[in-house]
């Protein structure tokens, strides 16, 4: 049986390379705090699932991701496409439902890809990205081209059926898929112990014969290290690996969540003790690789570009009744 390893921080991370995850991250917390401005200001409609507290897992694992491998997700999908360079405009228009968005305007929140940047997609039915993510896999096994596919979905998502026969068939077939567990502990609202008999779900991977682990998805060079891991057991030839991240939201489910499940104090716990951001931030600082000055100087160019992105999708127009019927059979 596979031991579950919590993965240690490793001490010669450069000072670019923590900056570069420091200002990933805030990107996409300033961004998704935005994203919830315009909702309740009723410019995007609909559902919105944000990915506040979460950052470290994607930013993470795009660090150990190579040109060409792809990730698909589920439907709170906003970090994971600022992670692998989606313009942050064209995200925002999408959410507001505008012709400047990566979709056109016609997907939304839950159903924006980029074929340039190997995003295929938020997914809106709970774990129905997980066999998309094999297929996906399998095209890359097929053309032998040393791919990789991220396939993330929720601690909620892992009780679905398709998942299992998914496991199966990567399996079965050694695909170079990671399955990637977003563990926030509470799913749509349920906490884990309620929901699942495992303690750890990524050894219900044990019985297909999937190696896998669990990391803390609080530290962005803790995944990272986990991620190098997984991929170079998967493009080895070995087959496929799960990775149970176990992180935290702070915001409810979607917006409309007030999160009565759980105590503020928790979530301030949380926010104190376990923050990503405030993480990396502290290495910086402590370890005298940035200063004060420069620290603000980023969060500035974050807020700049954040702020061209919600204006952008403001002004750019609704989409034309003539794009009804388009892209449909792409």
């Amino acid at each position: 049986m596979t031991a579950t390893r919590k993965t240690s921080r490793k001490s010669n991370t450069s000072a670019e390379e923590l900056k570069h995850y420091y200002r990933e991250m805030l990107l996409i917390r300033r961004f998704e705090e935005k994203a919830g401005q315009l909702y309740g200001m009723g410019l995007i409609g609909g559902f919105c699932h944000l990915y506040i507290g979460q950052e470290a897992v994607v930013v993470g694992l795009e660090a150990a991701a190579e040109e060409g491998d792809k990730r698909i997700t589920s439907y709170r999908d906003h970090g994971h496409m600022l992670a692998c360079g989606m313009e942050p405009g064209g995200v925002m228009a999408e959410l507001t439902g505008r012709e400047g968005g990566l979709s056109k305007g016609k997907g939304g929140s839950m159903h924006m890809f980029s074929k340039e940047k190997h995003f295929y997609g938020g997914h809106g039915i709970v774990g129905a990205q997980v066999p998309l993510g094999a297929g996906l896999a399998f095209a890359d096994k097929y053309l032998d081209n040393g791919r990789v596919t991220f396939t993330y979905f929720g601690d909620g998502a892992a009780n679905q059926g398709q998942v299992y026969e998914t496991f199966n068939m990567a399996a079965l077939w050694k695909l170079p898929v990671v399955f990637v567990i977003e563990n926030n502990q509470y799913a749509m609202g349920t906490a884990q112990k309620r929901s699942t008999s495992s303690p750890d779900i990524y050894t219900r991977g044990e019985a297909f014969g999937i190696p896998g682990e669990t990391v803390d998805g609080m530290n962005v060079l803790s995944v990272k290290e986990a991620g190098e891991k997984a991929v170079a057991h998967c493009r080895a030839g070995k087959g496929p690996y799960i990775l149970e991240v176990k992180t935290y939201r702070y915001r409810g489910h979607s917006m409309s969540d007030p999160a009565k499940y759980r105590t503020r104090e928790e979530v301030q716990k949380v926010r104190e003790q376990s923050d990503p951001i405030e993480m990396v931030r502290e290495m910086l600082l402590s370890g005298k690789h940035a200063t004060e000055d420069d620290l603000k100087a980023i969060d500035k160019e974050i807020k700049e570009i954040v702020n061209q992105a919600a204006e952008f999708s403001k002004e750019s127009p609704e989409p034309s009744v003539d794009e009804l019927w388009t892209d449909i059979y792409a």
